[in-house]
């Protein structure tokens, strides 16, 4: 209610008890001079302070806050008015002028609909998406809650005035207003606020709307005010009669509300049954059943429309007792009955009312999405706000809940603008290459310089809430290496380095396929066999294309005597046969060294002595490896950067023994392979298929996913290390792949 965002109580230090006074007769002097002293709207600037005033008042703001509203109008558009803020009025005032400002800066949305047709879902996606970064955008720009009210209150007299003066808005104000301030108040429950602020912007945003329902409304507002209060009082001596002690409170619905109840249920005016209602708190759940019936014996009840959510709470947790009864003049109302436990949950909770009432005509099925996290900042920050109403804030010290909520961190992101007054979304910490990355992988490639507010930065700078961005990009070009230095800190966000290495892996492959190019062309020439056409050269040695065997003969996975004999011996002619267990890669069928095949491990020149494979490394050809005398185990082959090894032969060094791999064999050697992605669905499937299409057996796979990200361990069989390369940078080429290597 009201009393939750009551600011009382003073700022830190001695109260300056003409604050006030001084700022208002600071604007009249404005006002005064020769220079119009009038806002874009065509209200002046002591109207619209004075208008202020009046709103702060009904919340009791603090002296600093109220300064602030009468002064920031007349800094923001008067011109030569701000430079003595600080020196007249203090530091605290000038930092809350400045914050009030910054707001502004947040300008109409372009959301005005076309009658002649409706727009997609994707545009109201991308809408909506764009309404709630703007709404944390507000919240996290504004360090100061007293910043936000200020503004609320700016925006409130804004509307009184021109609905008083019978004047338009300017284009996006009546929107604005509907999608960022009227929820935002809602969500700080400053209610009475709330429901001026929709009323007064739907009046102006579908003006025949409003009045066909004001014409529905058969009464006036103060005598429907007045029902509801003649049935409070009813109610409450007849619960006092009965012993039971309750808070009852009510109003009558606003016509924004019924509009919107009429379109998201898709009811008739005549079947609203809470036009007017009122709630009903009391201390536990047995006054619940006794209030009911007390409400039951007082009114008619409607039975169809008795939901008792105590008993069976809704699947959020939300708790209540709903009813719906006829009055003494024979019209319908609604009763709330709850605890003062059901309303705290109701209220602060995931069942909270702004939830659904922000979500739209879908929000009354149900169907709404919410962010938990910011969620509950929000509850804290409005429990913060209630608080301060139980405390003497007179004086004000560091850990009282008034300094913390001055110095509240609404969200764990930044939000900062584009040219057009796009809201962008990014972690703390990003930077203009983060910025350029977000808005499209093309820029960020070809980003080389960034202006923040008009001038220009470094790449590396930190971004700060509320800033305009501006890249300034070449026609062609790509990113730097340095920007995948952490120590530099040109990248914060992981979307955007796995973008920069992606462009450095296509970079990597193209330079490798251009080395492998280079090598074919010269055997052709060497072999007189220039005119050869390359894809039926590529379809010969069993590639899909000629990029296949340039990248595979400049890795050496595919020997060029391979090539060499296929342009010696066209086809049709007999030739001699060779097959893939000749080149580096080997075929699947081959006996795997973890299943008895002979390891091939010369120890000390002699091939006949017992070896085994050791299970901490996993050694495979061409490793630089070394022996380990087991006992009763033969040697175990390690590679020579093995930890373990390490710790062995610091203990027991006579028992090192020098090995070398022998001739090749057969046989495959077991590998791990470590992943590390972004979890998504068909990751596993994905990387598989690369190991699938490279020819490499799986034995084994693990996976654990925690925060979004998956760490993965393949056991594969390759005939050699260097087998491993091209498959890694394939993985690392998977969308969501952060970084692949052998374990």
């Amino acid at each position: 209610m009201v009393t939750s965002t009551e600011l009382t109580g003073q700022t830190a230090g001695v109260p300056d008890a003409g604050l006030v006074e001084r700022a208002l007769a600071c604007v009249r002097e404005t006002a005064d001079g020769q220079a119009p002293a009038t806002l874009p709207t065509g209200e002046s600037v002591l109207s619209h302070a004075e208008g202020m005033l009046r709103i702060l008042d009904g919340l009791r703001v603090d002296d600093a806050a109220r300064a602030a509203a009468c002064l920031f109008p007349m800094v923001e558009f008067v011109p030569g008015t701000e430079a003595h803020v600080e020196e007249r009025f203090g530091e605290e005032v000038a930092r809350l002028v400045k914050g009030v400002r910054q707001l502004l800066r947040i300008g109409a949305i372009a959301v005005t609909q076309a009658d002649v047709s409706e727009p997609s879902k994707t545009q109201l996606a991308a809408r909506q998406e764009q309404v709630e970064a703007l709404r944390k955008m507000l919240l996290a720009f504004a360090q100061d809650i007293r910043v936000v009210l200020v503004r609320l209150a700016s925006r409130l007299q804004t509307l009184r005035w021109l609905a008083l003066t019978k004047n338009q808005p300017m284009a996006g104000v009546a929107r604005e207003t509907l999608d960022i301030y009227a929820p935002l108040a809602n969500r700080l429950g400053i209610w009475q606020m709330k429901w001026e602020l929709e009323d007064l912007a739907f009046r102006f945003e579908q003006p025949e709307t409003y009045k066909r329902i004001a014409k529905l409304l058969d009464e006036k507002r103060i005598e429907r005010e007045g029902y509801i209060s003649q049935a409070i009082q009813r109610l409450q001596s007849e619960l006092a009669t009965a012993g039971i002690r309750a808070e009852v409170s009510g109003r009558p619905k606003h016509i924004y509300s019924i509009w919107k109840k009429m379109r998201g249920k898709s009811l008739d005016f005549a079947d609203l049954y809470d036009v007017r209602a009122f709630r009903v708190i009391v201390d536990d759940i047995k006054d619940c059943y006794t209030v009911l019936g007390i409400v039951h014996h007082i009114w008619q009840p409607i039975p169809r429309e008795f939901d008792d959510y105590i008993s069976r709470p809704k699947s959020n947790g939300y708790k209540s007792l709903h009813t719906v009864v006829i009055g003494d003049d024979g019209r319908a109302f609604e009763v709330q009955i709850r605890t003062h436990e059901m309303h705290h949950f109701a209220e602060y909770g995931v069942a909270a009312h702004w939830r659904y009432k922000e979500a739209g005509g879908r929000g009354y099925s149900g169907q709404f999405a919410a962010d938990n996290t910011y969620d509950e900042k929000i509850a804290w920050l409005r429990q913060l706000l209630a608080w301060k109403d139980e405390a003497d804030h007179t004086v004000a010290h560091e850990d009282s809940p008034w300094e913390q909520l001055k110095h509240a961190a609404i969200d764990d992101h930044i939000y900062v603008l584009t040219p057009q007054a796009r809201v962008v979304a990014l972690p703390q910490g990003a930077t203009p290459v983060d910025f350029a990355y977000y808005l499209h992988s093309d820029l960020g490639h070809r980003c080389r310089g960034a202006r923040v507010d008009g001038a220009m930065v470094p790449l590396n700078t930190p971004l700060k809430n509320g800033q305009t961005v501006e890249i300034v990009a070449v026609r062609q070009g790509g990113p730097s290496r340095d920007w995948l230095n952490p120590e530099l800190g040109y990248l914060a966000s992981t979307r955007a380095r796995a973008k920069v290495r992606a462009w450095f892996n296509a970079l990597d492959s193209q330079e490798t396929i251009a080395q492998g190019r280079t090598l074919i062309e010269k055997t052709l020439q060497r072999e007189g066999k220039t005119a050869v056409n390359l894809d039926d050269l590529a379809t010969r040695l069993n590639f899909k294309a000629p990029e296949d065997l340039f990248a595979a003969v400049a890795k050496e996975e595919f020997s060029l005597r391979h090539v060499e004999q296929a342009l010696r011996h066209p086809e049709g002619e007999a030739q001699p046969q060779f097959n893939e267990e000749e080149a580096v890669t080997k075929k699947s069928r081959a006996t795997s060294v973890a299943r008895g095949a002979k390891s091939g491990v010369l120890v000390v020149g002699v091939d006949s002595l017992m070896t085994q494979m050791s299970r901490c490394c996993k050694p495979a050809p061409p490793d630089d490896i070394v022996g380990f005398v087991t006992r009763g185990r033969g040697v175990s082959i390690h590679r020579r950067n093995c930890h373990t090894f390490q710790q062995l032969s610091a203990r027991a060094p006579e028992r090192v023994i020098q090995t070398e791999w022998g001739k090749r064999s057969d046989a495959v050697y077991p590998v791990d392979i470590q992943v590390e992605a972004i979890d998504r669905q068909g990751l596993l499937r994905d990387i598989s298929e690369v190991l699938s299409r490279e020819k490499i057996n799986v034995t084994g796979v693990k996976t654990l996913s925690s925060k979004g990200v998956a760490r993965m361990q393949f056991t594969a069989e390759v005939a050699e290390a260097t087998q491993l390369q091209r498959a890694l940078s394939l993985i690392e080429d998977v969308q969501g792949v952060l970084h692949a290597k052998r374990k």
